[in-house]
């Protein structure tokens, strides 16, 4: 049967390294190395993808995935923003418009005080918008009725504050008095609800009541305006700029890639470095190729010398050593992807069972909201570790081939 010749030797001398301790040994640490290097690769970033996908709903559940302000400077009428919320609901891919007003005022419950945001909201319309109802332990939305002076507090401000359900909420508030002057007030609110939404951020500041509520109070509001969500928040960006096509002069829109930009680019750097720290495991195997190669080559002087005089081309001879080392990295590389895709689809299930077996937490439960580790396995991801492996395997060839195709066939037989 016709073999190529380059393919059919190369592969020869991948099988024939058993008598060969050392050569063997670092063909098999080589083969190891990339595997190793391939399945952490793919394991750590599905791990990041998932940690990164649980902070967005997260950041999500008491946001909206866009929201409409009005623009530095401008006054927006009632009427203005009823045609904003109906051109944002003509939009295809909008599956929520609510709309929120909020202050920044001062809750006090002696001997404690802590700065809070009310935000007033229609309960009506918000589930359209965030998750707010599903994060409730105790009370419901449809408490927040106009008049009632009702509110939903997070369990962080409830225990830094020493409140309960239907106790008085005192609220120390600015309200602007009919020439345009500022002046402290203090206001009563009930507490109807308890909320935790797994976000210290916002858990600690934010509080809820009815939206003609707030307005009642005469609050000078620090932010009024339209929460939309879109049916996949991956898309805002681009949904948003249909939005702000549509949108009555003096608004602007903006989503949450923007109000979260810098922690988003900041998990993208990680990622990055974290990338290239897990692909020198890739490297360093690939070093262990050159060296497996080079000293192939030396033990195989007379080989190669014997294959020129036959009127073997140079060319022929790199693709015998080309073959040898694509064939050990590739099954590496082919190996990792294997194990490493296995191991992402499965983290949910190993991870308790190493927890349980050798009794540690991934997760210390007394530091962490959330104590499972989640995995997002992205096959573009696999991808591009795949062919950065594979071109590093391939580049470790060339060394080697070149300086086997180099060796003189006279020189390499004068003492044999």
């Amino acid at each position: 049967m016709f073999h190529p010749l380059p393919l059919y030797v190369g592969l020869r001398y991948v099988r024939a390294r058993t008598h060969k301790f050392f050569v063997s040994f670092i063909t098999w640490v080589s083969l190891i190395g990339v595997c190793v290097g391939v399945a952490a690769l793919i394991v750590i970033l599905s791990v990041m993808n998932g940690f990164g996908d649980e902070l967005r709903d997260r950041l999500l559940t008491l946001s909206s995935d866009a929201r409409v302000v009005a623009a530095a400077g401008q006054t927006v009428s009632a009427a203005q923003w009823a045609a904003a919320g109906r051109a944002a609901r003509g939009v295809s891919g909008v599956v929520g418009v609510a709309p929120y007003i909020e202050a920044q005022v001062l809750a006090v419950s002696v001997p404690e005080m802590l700065p809070v945001t009310l935000r007033g909201i229609d309960p009506r319309s918000e589930a359209d918008v965030t998750k707010l109802a599903k994060t409730l332990r105790q009370g419901s939305l449809s408490q927040l009725v106009p008049g009632s002076d009702r509110t939903i507090v997070s369990d962080v401000v409830a225990a830094r504050l020493g409140i309960d359900i239907g106790d008085k909420l005192r609220l120390l508030i600015v309200t602007l008095a009919p020439d345009g002057t500022p002046t402290p007030k203090l206001r009563e609110l009930t507490v109807a609800g308890l909320f935790e939404a797994g976000l210290e951020e916002q858990q600690d500041t934010l509080i809820f009541a009815d939206l003609d509520d707030v307005r009642a109070l005469g609050v000078a509001a620090s932010g009024e305006g339209l929460h939309i969500r879109f049916n996949d928040p991956l898309a805002a960006p681009r949904l948003s700029e249909r939005v702000r096509s549509l949108l009555p002069g003096g608004l602007r829109i903006i989503d949450w890639t923007t109000d979260s930009a810098g922690l988003f680019r900041a998990i993208r750097i990680e990622k990055t470095m974290m990338s290239l720290i897990l692909l020198l495991i890739v490297a360093v195997a690939v070093f262990n190729i050159v060296a497996m190669l080079v000293m192939v080559v030396n033990d195989k002087r007379t080989d190669i010398a014997i294959l020129r005089t036959l009127g073997a081309a140079p060319r022929r001879v790199m693709g015998v050593f080309i073959t040898q080392g694509l064939a050990i990295g590739w099954i590496g590389v082919m190996l990792g992807v294997v194990v490493g895709v296995a191991l992402a689809l499965n983290v949910a299930t190993i991870a308790p069972a190493l927890e349980r077996t050798f009794g540690f937490s991934f997760m210390d439960p007394n530091v962490y909201y959330d104590t499972t580790i989640p995995s997002d396995l992205r096959w573009l991801n696999v991808l591009w570790i795949s062919v950065a492996a594979l071109l590093l395997t391939t580049l470790a060839t060339l060394y080697p081939a070149v300086r086997a195709a180099r060796i003189p066939p006279a020189e390499a037989l004068r003492y044999e």
